[in-house]
């Protein structure tokens, strides 16, 4: 079913959304906050950024050994999620300054992070955020064959261990847009003329995917050959190390908002409606996290609240915690869902038992 033909519900008797926007643009307006970034958020852009960049500046000029180099890595890692969620992300979505210039120079970011900004915004603003969990509709439900997302995907005998094994392929995201997954999708949404806006040009989307893929195994592989005095798998190794640690922490990040017991996947009706409106279905596809937690909430961008970002992506992740009373508060006066784990701890548990769920071996496959 093509996306075109997939058509949300446009009855709200009871105009939960339309209640729940003026409340938020109440709070906007009394407050007399943009809605975009602040000081906040640059002072954490700079914060992130000395994350990523400053270990591998100095990985290039100081002689150090493998064990601190390593260690670099890592936080490097750990910098590249940090740019991801906190600047890319909204810049991507022009929730992080009112001037678009700016969010287009944030959303650029993906760039050194091994990504496409084409690739993403179709990923992510158009596939993701319009048709949550929509199985083949949604691709962040689509994991190929090794791992099963959804009750709809097909069963293999191997998703019986997939509690144990998918650990480790999430630690392969970044890595896999480094390498091949930008290229397919590219491909792929060419052919279909899905695009965030106007749909570039076929030559010019091409040629900036390779033109910025040299430069990035330019910056991450060849510089690092050069200027630094170690073995070449050493370098291929912190590479690695780098995309693995990211790639962890980006996934379950991910996937604790999406791919949990109380996040439904449903299926369209055979005309492609939906049994929901957008925004109803955003609440009952959703699922936040530990959002009492101040560190959480500040290395996440706010993805932990999920919930709030589906509802307003246009919205800095910055201002989450303060709507997100105002959320919870409409959803259960409209006996809506509003899904949350209290702690990071009791989500990353309930994602790997609802995986061990859906890796059992369904009852019509007897």
């Amino acid at each position: 079913m093509d996306i075109s033909t997939i058509r949300f519900s446009r009855k709200d008797p009871a105009q939960f959304f339309n209640t729940l926007n003026k409340r938020v643009n109440q709070y906007f307006r009394e407050n007399k906050l943009k809605k975009t970034g602040d000081w906040r958020l640059y002072l954490k852009t700079a914060i992130m950024f000395a994350l990523f960049l400053t270990p591998y500046f100095l990985l290039l000029t100081l002689n150090l050994n493998n064990w601190i180099n390593l260690l670099l890595t890592v936080i490097m890692g750990i910098g590249m999620a940090g740019v991801g969620m906190n600047v890319m992300h909204d810049g991507n979505h022009g929730s992080y300054s009112n001037k678009k210039w700016i969010n287009k120079l944030m959303g650029g970011t993906i760039y050194i992070l091994a990504g496409n900004v084409y690739n993403w915004q179709v990923q992510h603003n158009v596939l993701h955020h319009t048709y949550t969990n929509i199985p083949n509709h949604d691709e962040d439900l689509e994991a190929g064959r090794i791992l099963r997302f959804s009750e709809h995907a097909k069963w293999y005998r191997y998703h019986k261990f997939q509690q144990y094994y998918s650990i480790f392929l999430y630690g392969l995201l970044t890595f896999n847009w480094a390498i091949t997954t930008d290229f397919q999708q590219m491909f792929r949404y060419m052919k279909r003329k899905l695009s965030y806006g106007s749909l570039p040009s076929p030559a010019i989307n091409w040629s900036t995917l390779v033109i910025s893929k040299i430069l990035y195994m330019t910056i991450w592989i060849v510089l690092p050959l050069i200027f630094m005095d170690i073995a070449w798998w050493k370098v291929l190794l912190g590479f690695f190390v780098m995309h693995y640690v990211a790639g962890v922490i980006l996934s379950v990040v991910f996937q604790l908002a999406h791919v949990m017991d109380e996040a439904e996947t449903p299926m369209p009706n055979e005309d492609g409606s939906m049994k929901n409106t957008w925004a109803i279905h955003q609440l009952f596809t959703t699922v936040n996290f530990d959002t009492k937690n101040h560190l959480v909430n500040w290395f996440t961008g706010g993805l932990n609240h999920q919930v709030e970002h589906h509802l307003y992506p246009n919205i800095c992740h910055i201002h989450y915690t303060k709507i997100a009373k105002i959320v919870k508060q409409t959803a259960n006066e409209f006996n809506l869902p509003y899904h949350e784990y209290k702690t990071t701890r009791k989500a990353i548990i309930s994602h790997f038992t609802h995986l061990k769920k859906l890796g059992e071996r369904p009852v019509l496959e007897y």
